[in-house]
C-alpha cells in the first residue's frame, strides 16, 4: 500500500449538477480527497459559487475533511459510504484509523447549513467491497 494508492476519491460539481469542476484521489494519510479538493476549490472560486457547488465523494469525509469543506464554503456532500461501515472495513488499520464521527455532527457544529445526501445505497455494497478487500 503506497501513498495516494488509498482507494478514496472525491470531485466538485458545479451548480449545474452536472459538469465536474475537479477531482482528486487521497494524497497520504493526512491530505485526504475531500481535504485538498477543498483547500483547492477555495482557491479557485469564490464562496458563492461553491456554496452552490456539491462535493461528491466515495466515503463520508472525516471530521477534517468537513471541517475543511464548511471552510471552503462548499454548500453541498452527496458521499457513498458510511464512515461507520468504512470503520468496520478497516478496522485499527495502521494507515486509515477511521474515526467514528458522522459528518453531520461536525456540520452541525458550525453555522451554515451544509446539505448531505449519503450513505448512497445504489453505490454502498460497491464502495464497501473495494474497501475490504484493500484494508485486508
Amino acid at each position: 500500500m503506497g501513498l495516494g494508492r488509498h482507494p478514496f476519491g472525491a470531485i466538485l460539481v458545479a451548480p449545474d449538477g452536472e459538469t465536474v469542476l475537479a477531482e482528486q484521489g487521497n494524497v497520504d494519510t493526512v491530505n485526504h480527497a475531500e481535504a485538498v479538493l477543498a483547500r483547492s476549490a477555495a482557491q479557485n472560486f469564490a464562496p458563492d459559487y461553491l456554496w452552490d457547488c456539491t462535493l461528491v465523494t466515495t466515503a463520508e469525509p472525516c471530521a477534517m475533511c468537513a471541517g475543511t469543506q464548511y471552510w471552503a464554503h462548499i454548500g453541498h456532500l452527496v458521499y457513498g459510504l458510511s464512515e461507520r461501515r468504512l470503520l468496520e472495513l478497516t478496522g485499527k488499520h495502521s494507515e486509515n484509523p477511521t474515526m467514528d464521527l458522522p459528518c453531520r455532527e461536525v456540520f452541525a457544529r458550525g453555522q451554515k447549513a451544509v446539505q448531505v445526501t449519503g450513505p448512497v445505497a445504489a453505490v454502498e455494497a460497491e464502495i464497501a467491497q473495494l474497501h475490504s478487500g484493500f484494508w485486508s
